[in-house]
């Protein structure tokens, strides 16, 4: 990746204007972006606190692209204590309209081997105590989260997958565990038995987030791994993890550039309104303190 030039922080984009839409959030091993040019870090200031990392604003496959690395350099951050809202509302104030997502992730089926890939379309949320929502303290909204994915986006990023000569897997769901610890072998079979495809710890709370603030949201789950539950993977060590990380970081960033170069401009999905119809405070018992906190997520329905 070439060298960043001289961050800037502010409570929103300032300086040199840029045209960002797609943002990619990268997961445990993929830290930078192979590929990015004319980079410059950013560090947006939100109502929400800080983001993981500073966010690195590059020009890939001839677009402006906003990565974030979900963790921090130097995976500073559990799933637990990642600031979830703080990285949405930052890649939305800088423009982001579509995120592409990565997630290290166990397989708990014997045809979703290691090294493979998954682009999910269902999560099952087994997080507990995390804030996955923007609208508390005062205001609330309810989202439609039947299909917490974009389709459109998901169908993308699984076809650039496929052209890159990655084997994935197409639709299929994603449990998301709260960690930091791995499963017991009863949770993992339970989860098998739930029908679950494969086991994570990120990916649902940015999917809830994402769509509040109506951007769309696509995954691409890297197994690394057959959890606790295979007979002859009865033991998840992080070594194994980082290693099948490791062996598919080309692949995941060969696919991430596909995607990009081929992504079109319009967006055929209903992510963009998805607030429209979703909050139902009186705006009138609205304060104007959350007004200006919720500024950058939803003020065009509540100011």
């Amino acid at each position: 990746m070439a060298k960043a030039k001289k961050s800037a922080r502010a409570a929103k984009p300032t300086g040199k204007k840029e045209s960002v839409k797609i943002a990619i959030i990268g997961g445990s091993g993929l830290y930078h972006m192979a590929g990015l040019s004319d980079t410059r870090e950013v560090r947006v200031k939100t109502p929400f606190g800080d983001p993981s990392d500073a966010i690195v604003v590059g020009t890939l496959e001839g677009r402006r692209v906003a990565f974030l690395s979900r963790h921090g350099r130097g995976h500073r951050f559990s799933p637990s204590d990642i600031n979830y809202r703080a990285n949405i509302c930052a890649l939305k104030m800088l423009g982001a309209e579509r995120i592409l997502s990565v997630s290290a992730v166990g397989s708990l089926r014997e045809d979703l081997p290691p090294l493979d890939f998954m682009v999910p379309d269902q999560f099952f949320d087994r997080t507990r105590g995390r804030i996955a929502t923007f609208f508390n303290d005062g205001i609330v909204a309810h989202v439609g989260f039947a299909k917490p994915t974009c389709g459109p986006l998901s169908e993308h990023l699984a076809k650039a997958c496929e052209t890159t000569g990655v084997k994935v897997h197409r639709g299929g769901t994603y449990v998301c565990m709260e960690g930091p610890a791995f499963s017991t072998i009863a949770e993992s079979h339970t989860y098998r038995q739930l029908r679950c495809d494969v086991i994570g710890m990120t990916g649902v709370t940015e999917a809830k987030l994402a769509r509040e603030a109506e951007l769309c949201y696509a995954t691409v789950a890297l197994i690394t791994d057959y959890d606790c539950w295979h007979p002859h993977h009865d033991a998840v060590t992080l070594d194994e993890i980082l290693a099948n990380m490791g062996k598919n970081t080309n692949n995941v960033q060969n696919a991430l550039r596909e995607a990009v170069r081929t992504l079109a401009g319009d967006r055929p999905c209903k992510c963009g309104s998805a607030l429209a119809h979703a909050i139902v405070t009186d705006r009138k018992a609205i304060s104007a303190a959350t007004k200006k906190r919720l500024a950058p997520i939803a003020g065009k329905y509540i100011s």
